[in-house]
């Protein structure tokens, strides 16, 4: 059995890490100046190339904005940043941010069925077979994370379906956001994912170009995921509640 080298984060990234930890988590506010690349290099204890490229990251990210001859300064996130800083915002110091929790389950619900729609006008004999196998494999799940699996390959295939670029890079945002929590989401989730008879309800919805059809099972579909998770935010912050009483 062959292994590959596990490779160590690069100071640059490791630099970037950090900076956006303290922009996500309000340590450096918007507008605020970040250090010059100096005494940024001596206090992470890196080269200045090293600060530089994380600083480039960070503008392309659209946390923090450099002016030429100028300080660099912290932007607005919310105003500026793209979903794939929905990942970095979900989990907060060990712990879930449930209003971060509640929005990817909002945005999720609202796209899945737009783009459950979408595949359905522009499903071909190819996409449908695709659909079709898909479901497939999860229905032959029985494992709640394997579940989960299957469950992103069958909504990666209606996206693909969907052919839009648009759609795509929204839904990897919010794979990548929602990936790290499948096995902790694993019991809650069940109530979607172990619902194949749903899955192949919409997969013959989009393959049979039934807009309606689709967009009404994927709500369906995607409300019993919702509910699920929201009971447990709802239990959880209530719980959290009581301890500070």
């Amino acid at each position: 059995m062959m292994f590959e080298p596990i490779a160590r984060k690069s100071a640059s990234t490791e630099v970037f890490d950090q900076i956006t930890a303290r922009v996500l988590g309000g340590d450096l506010a918007a507008g605020e100046a970040l250090p010059s690349e100096r005494r940024l290099a001596e206090a992470f204890g890196v080269s200045r190339p090293a600060v530089r490229e994380a600083i480039q990251k960070l503008a392309q990210a659209g946390l923090v904005e450099v002016r030429q001859g100028d300080a660099t300064s912290v932007r607005d996130f919310r105003q500026h940043g793209g979903p794939e800083l929905l990942s970095q915002l979900l989990i907060r110091g060990g712990e879930p941010d449930w209003a971060v929790v509640r929005s990817i389950l909002e945005a999720r619900r609202m796209i899945g069925v737009q783009v459950a729609r979408l595949a359905a006008d522009r499903a071909t004999e190819k996409s449908a077979a695709a659909l079709r196998e898909a479901v497939d494999h999860l229905a032959a799940e029985s494992d709640p994370v394997a579940q989960q699996v299957g469950a992103l390959a069958f909504w990666e295939r209606v996206v693909d379906t969907a052919d839009s670029i648009a759609f795509r890079l929204i839904f990897n945002s919010l794979r990548n956001a929602y990936e790290p929590t499948m096995t902790a989401m694993a019991a809650v989730m069940v109530a979607e994912v172990g619902r194949a008879d749903l899955y192949h309800r919409l997969a013959d919805a989009i393959s049979a170009h039934d807009e309606d059809l689709a967009a009404h099972t994927a709500t369906t579909l995607l409300d019993l995921g919702t509910a699920a998770v929201t009971a447990v935010i709802d239990t959880l912050q209530h719980h959290d509640s009581e301890k500070d009483t």
